[in-house]
């Protein structure tokens, strides 16, 4: 399976191997502290409750990297979501743009006693650019999880975003073209 699929023309699915069990990667899901070091602070996330998720990604790479013009008026942003599916440490689900762009679904599967598979499907995405948004991020984010849980922080980030942006967008314009 290739880390990036696109599913349906509004679901993409991203599966990651990462050097911890389940439990200690769903702390880094739910607990907003751990949280803001591979994606957003906010708040720490509950089932059936809010949760506020704060983008600032000066904290997501090890060299001091400015935001690029396009990115830097999303800097700070908050976003309020809510948890629609909590299952520790197995699945979490939140919505996202208040539900406008669906869901985002993590799935932890344990792999041996000290890794775990990480499936996260963001389904419900309104369009061809907000997929390669949406995909580019995730799939961004989830490299800076994968190297923080290994011990290898990434770089910069928005040279490992820029790189995740062309690899989404070669997906997509493939599935475009095979029909899928």
């Amino acid at each position: 399976m290739p880390d990036l699929e696109i599913l349906a023309p509004d679901t993409l699915r991203i599966v990651r191997i990462l050097d911890a069990p389940p439990a200690t990667v769903w702390r880094y899901l739910t607990e907003a502290e751990l949280r803001r070091r591979w994606f957003s602070g906010g708040t720490d996330a509950r089932a059936g409750e809010a949760v506020e998720l704060v983008f600032d990604h000066d904290n997501l790479s090890a060299e001091e990297v400015p935001y690029p013009e396009k990115y830097a008026k999303w800097q700070g942003a908050v976003g309020r979501e809510r948890v629609v599916e909590y299952d520790p440490p197995h699945v979490f689900a939140i919505s996202w743009d208040e539900g406008k762009q669906g869901i985002a679904r993590f799935e932890l599967f344990a792999e041996g006693t000290d890794r775990t598979r990480l499936v996260l499907t963001h389904s419900g995405i309104t369009g061809p650019a907000p997929m390669a948004n949406f995909g580019g991020g995730w799939h961004s984010h989830l490299a800076v999880l994968q190297g923080l849980l290994a011990g290898q922080p990434v770089r910069n980030f928005w040279a490992l975003h820029a790189q995740s942006e062309a690899k989404v967008a070669a997906t997509l314009a493939q599935a475009s073209t095979s029909g899928g």
